[in-house]
Parts: structure tokens; sequence; C-alpha cells
């Protein structure tokens, strides 16, 4: 629209009033500011997130996708006018450790805020999908998001070894894709995106055995430093 895609309290305010009035709904359980801008000054993102809330138009408001720093002066920015940041969002996933890496998750933990996965299955890599090539109704096959690219030899090898892992464990590979995610307090939730009900059935299975040994992280943790 008009306003860009950004930060903008027209654009964050905007665009709220807009998903309300197509969802039918008088206010949200949690508002995003999906991405960092790097234009619009932080304080004016901020405040609107404040105001939102203070409107009862959100109960609870979330940041996706900073960086560190302006996460840490979001986290104080909120918390001072007495709305904290429930969650962060960020992508993480066993072949993409960056949260943790970066210190993300330890910091979003250190101030009371919640960790949630998106893209918790690499898009669909850490699933039996790809382990004997790439099908033709694929999310792959057709290329909108996920590149044929990805699927390296080296990438295979590592999807096929984290598959034994996850057959050694009484799980498909994304069950304990999902399942490492769990594992700890560190990540209090994961987005899915299913497109069918056995897809749904097989994630959620994940949450019946989160527990790691010692040797099962050991093992994982070679596979994908390969």
């Amino acid at each position: 629209g008009p306003y860009g895609e950004w930060g903008s309290r027209k654009y964050l305010m905007s665009s709220l009033n807009q998903s309300l009035k197509r969802m039918n709904l008088d206010y949200v359980d949690i508002f995003y500011s999906h991405r960092y801008d790097p234009v619009t000054p932080l304080e004016e993102t901020l405040q609107a997130l404040v105001d939102i809330v203070r409107q009862g138009k959100a109960l609870y408001v979330g940041i996706s996708k900073y960086p560190k720093e302006a996460a840490e002066f979001a986290y104080k920015y909120l918390e001072e006018r007495d709305v904290h940041c429930l969650l962060y969002q960020g992508r993480y996933n066993l072949f993409n450790r960056e949260p943790e890496e970066e210190g993300v998750l330890q910091q979003a933990k250190g101030n009371g805020t919640g960790f949630i996965a998106f893209s918790p299955l690499a898009q669909g890599l850490l699933t039996n999908r790809y382990l004997n090539g790439i099908p033709e109704d694929s999310r792959m096959a057709k290329g909108a998001f996920l590149k044929k690219e990805a699927l390296t030899d080296e990438t295979l090898q590592k999807i096929k070894a984290l598959n034994e892992v996850a057959a050694s464990r009484g799980q498909t590979l994304a069950e304990m894709s999902l399942a490492w995610l769990l594992k700890d307090d560190l990540v209090t939730s994961v987005i899915i995106g299913a497109s069918s009900v056995a897809q749904l059935a097989d994630n959620l299975k994940a949450t019946e055995n989160t527990d790691f040994s010692a040797e099962e992280l050991e093992k994982i943790k070679k596979i994908i430093q390969k």
C-alpha cells in the first residue's frame, strides 16, 4: 500500500486496522513488529506498539527478526511503558543456528521474553520429503521459496544422517527436528505449516518425546557441523 511495509506508525496502525476488519475481530492476541526498520526511528515503531495495546487492539506485542541491539532497546522501551514484549520470533532450525550463535535466545530469556521459531523444518528440508529425490508436487519442485540449489549433496547426506538418528529415537525426521527445538526452555513454541492432516499429526507427535541424551545431542551436533 501507500504506507510502505516497514515500521512507521502509519503503516502499523493501518495494517492492524485492515487485518481486524478482514478477520471481523475487535482485537488480536498478539501483534508483531515483523522486522526491524532501518529508516523509521525505533521509538516511533515501539510507541505504536504501546498505543496499539492501550487501545485494546492487541493483548500483547512481539518483535520478529530484530538485530540483537535493536531487540535489547525494544525490550527496555516497552517494559518501561508497562507493555512487556511477549515474544521474539526468529528463524531457527537444525540447519540455521543463528539465534543461539548470536545470543538472541539467551537475550530473550534474560528479558523474560519467549522465543518462537519459524521455519523449524527448514522449509521442508528437515523432513522425509527429499530423502529420495525431489517429488513433483513438492515446494522445491515448484521453486517458489525453496530452490533446488538448496539440496546439495552435502545437505542431502546430513538429512540422511539425521534421519537415521531420528529413526533410532522412534521418530520421523520432522518429529525429531521439532523436538530438538523444544528440548529446553529457550524455545517457547514453533510455527509449523502443514499442507495435510497427516503432516500436522506428524508434527504434533514431536511433543511426545523432547528428551535427548548427551550422546544423541553430540551425534546431531557432529552431523550438522560437517
